[in-house]
């Protein structure tokens, strides 16, 4: 005879109906954009009443924060995850080159749930805090990672502030995914990993060696 089911906390339950209505509220701002999505739209794909998603959230746009933060935290996590431990960087690269060909299996709903909330965000002038904060923690990510790789290269100086070439890497990222979405057949899915991998290269030979 199985054991008895552990009852879930109030704390559990809660996380619980949060993280349904986080990814009900995912999956319909991609369908319908995030202005064009309601509260009940949210709660009635969750399947809660509208007073659970009032007991979670103050409002659409606290969700919408909450949604920003939990993305970018997965993704850094993920991408830690194939560089701590790796044993070089080209393992590292052949990591995210496999991650990002995952990733191309739901480009479309990545990226269009991305534009969303960032659009949401330029709409809304009390989300682009959040939003700044959500692009400094993975730009903050990126620039370690550049220079921790041109250190260990031997480049003492790098051609600019890690910070600002953190700062092309993500924008980069961002417009080549869209010329991957729209012609797929002449993009790899492996083109950031490609861009990034040059620039390194390019930025390593530019960089000042220890004297």
């Amino acid at each position: 005879m199985a054991p008895p089911k552990r009852r879930l906390t109030r704390e559990e339950t809660r996380k619980q109906t949060r993280d349904r209505l986080l990814e009900a509220a995912a999956e319909l701002f991609t369908e319908r954009g995030v202005n064009g999505t309601s509260v009940e739209q949210i709660a009635e794909r969750a399947g809660f009443s509208r007073g659970a998603f009032y007991g979670n959230f103050g409002d659409k746009n606290e969700l919408v924060r909450e949604l920003l933060l939990r993305r970018t935290q997965a993704e850094l996590r993920e991408v830690q995850a194939m560089a701590a431990d790796a044993a070089s960087f080209a393992e590292v690269l052949d990591r995210l080159r496999a991650w990002n060909r995952a990733r191309a299996e739901h480009l479309p709903s990545w990226l269009t749930l991305r534009l969303e909330l960032l659009l949401h965000a330029v709409r809304n002038p009390d989300l682009r805090r959040p939003l700044a904060e959500r692009e400094e923690l993975a730009r903050g990510a990126i620039g370690e990672g550049i220079r921790q790789e041109l250190v260990r290269r031997g480049v003492a100086t790098p051609p600019a502030d890690p910070a600002s070439l953190a700062l092309i890497v993500h924008a980069l990222e961002d417009g080549l995914l869209i010329q991957r979405l729209l012609t797929p057949d002449r993009i790899s899915a492996e083109v950031v990993v490609d861009a990034v991998e040059l620039l390194i290269d390019a930025w390593a030979a530019l960089g000042t060696a220890p004297e």
